[in-house]
């Protein structure tokens, strides 16, 4: 069985996309606009336009090096961009202080690596952003973070520490803790590309779940069998560029660019 067939073999695409159909109207939740960003010389984004509905499973491909997790990291300011603007339900995204505070907690983001606290119990590395930024009290916050946990399916794993804890599990600790702050959207930066490839499913499946309740998300993956399932429209970037981008059928169907071309039948043929 292929990789892509790992992934997907128990994902019902018909149910994903008549989900997907019901966003396609909904109003812009993330715009940028002219985005340019540099690294000392090496200019990694180039004139990004790019705007994100509602509701919408955007996903992010294209080859290593081509600024696609760069760009993943702009829309929080975790990347400070060079020009351009980037807009978070129609709010300039905020330089510093306490409304950039804000406005990451109301973006989600799950890394490649965990970032889980090694000295507190799964259950505190839940519930501590919401106490702390959120100012919900212990025992709202427990209750919350309980209930994420069965959502991802390791509330069972509640009192121990992350180094008990599978590279899988803790992924999905890591989704349950960015949803607990009870984002707008989530961000998704390879977040299985750590992962043995055993592992890689339980965090998907959780992702699948998340665009099917209609969450907000923009994913950088290299899985294929994902963005072909959970994506309302795939982005391909390559060299700092947005080269084209369309709904999943027509990018691994109908590519336009030669760039595109190259690019699956690369990563489609292993």
């Amino acid at each position: 069985m292929s990789k892509e067939e790992l992934t997907t073999n128990h994902i019902e695409k018909d149910t994903i996309q008549s989900d997907n159909q019901t966003r396609e109207n909904s109003m812009p939740l993330v715009e940028l606009s002219h985005v340019e960003k540099y690294f000392g010389k090496l200019h990694v984004l180039k004139d990004i336009n790019l705007t994100v509905n509602k509701g919408e499973v955007l996903v992010i491909v294209g080859p290593s090096g081509s600024g696609k997790s760069t760009m993943c990291r702009t829309i929080n300011r975790l990347e400070p961009i060079d020009s351009g603007d980037i807009r978070i339900d129609s709010k300039p995204l905020p330089q510093e202080g306490k409304e950039l505070t804000a406005l990451r907690a109301e973006v989600g983001m799950v890394f490649q690596s965990f970032n889980l606290f090694a000295n507190k119990t799964i259950l505190e590395n839940v519930t501590l952003a919401p106490i702390k930024v959120r100012h919900m009290d212990q025992q709202s916050a427990q209750s919350l973070a309980m209930d994420l946990l069965k959502r991802v399916g390791v509330d069972s794993q509640a009192n121990k520490m992350p180094s008990q804890l599978s590279g899988g599990q803790q992924q999905r600790v890591a989704i349950a803790r960015a949803l607990a702050m009870q984002p707008k959207v989530m961000l998704f930066d390879e977040p299985t590309s750590a992962l043995d490839p055993e592992m890689v499913n339980e965090v998907l499946d959780v992702m699948v779940e998340l665009a099917k309740e209609g969450m907000t998300m923009i994913c950088v993956t290299h899985e294929m069998g994902f963005a072909r399932i959970a994506a309302d429209r795939i982005v391909f970037m390559a060299d700092g560029q947005i080269l084209e981008q369309g709904t999943p059928e027509e990018f691994f169907e109908h590519p336009k660019t030669d760039r595109a071309k190259d690019f699956l039948s690369k990563i489609l043929t292993h």
